[in-house]
């Protein structure tokens, strides 16, 4: 298993990287090496609304963590954040989108996706959609193959989202 994290570290990264380069002028920055303002480009009635999203995947095999991806992501509300796992039998992919309402009410809508590949079974689909009210700085835990606890060795996959103000330098 040990080699699954490491084609899903490779893979990550490779289509983070991809991922980054291709959405580099459609979302903003947490920080610039010029030091102006990574929400500079935004009108001034978003600018105060953006939102930090931390987000730490990992993979658990047998209660130890075997492969793990932290970052940081800048958003404005409604506007989702993905993260995507493909692995040699299985993708993962994981949107969350934060929403405030009119009343302030905080809400993270986490989606998730997830393929696998069984030689008797063929390919699997499973989908997910959860609404989840929560706090700045709460952090919120998500599961997209399922179950807190998994079978004896099993392996599981947790994603784990915190939302904070973004906090201009």
């Amino acid at each position: 298993m040990i080699q699954l994290a490491a084609l899903l570290t490779f893979l990550f990264l490779s289509m983070n990287t991809a991922v980054a380069q291709a959405q580099e002028e459609e979302a903003p920055r947490v920080s610039r090496p010029s030091g102006e303002s990574s929400t500079r480009n935004l009108t001034p009635r978003l600018r105060g609304r953006t939102v930090v999203m931390d987000i730490d995947a990992r993979i658990l095999e047998n209660d130890e963590v075997t492969w793990n991806e932290t970052h940081q992501k800048v958003t404005i509300p409604g506007r989702p954040v993905e993260i995507k796992l493909i692995g040699e039998n299985l993708v993962v992919v994981a949107r969350f989108t934060f929403i405030q309402n009119g009343n302030r009410q905080k809400l993270l809508v986490a989606q998730g996706q997830v393929w696998t590949a069984d030689p008797d079974q063929g390919i699997r689909y499973q989908a997910s959609v959860q609404t989840i009210p929560l706090e700045y700085d709460e952090t919120i835990c998500y599961f997209p193959l399922g179950s807190f606890k998994p079978e004896e060795g099993a392996s599981s996959i947790e994603v784990m989202v915190t939302v904070n103000p973004h906090e201009e330098n």
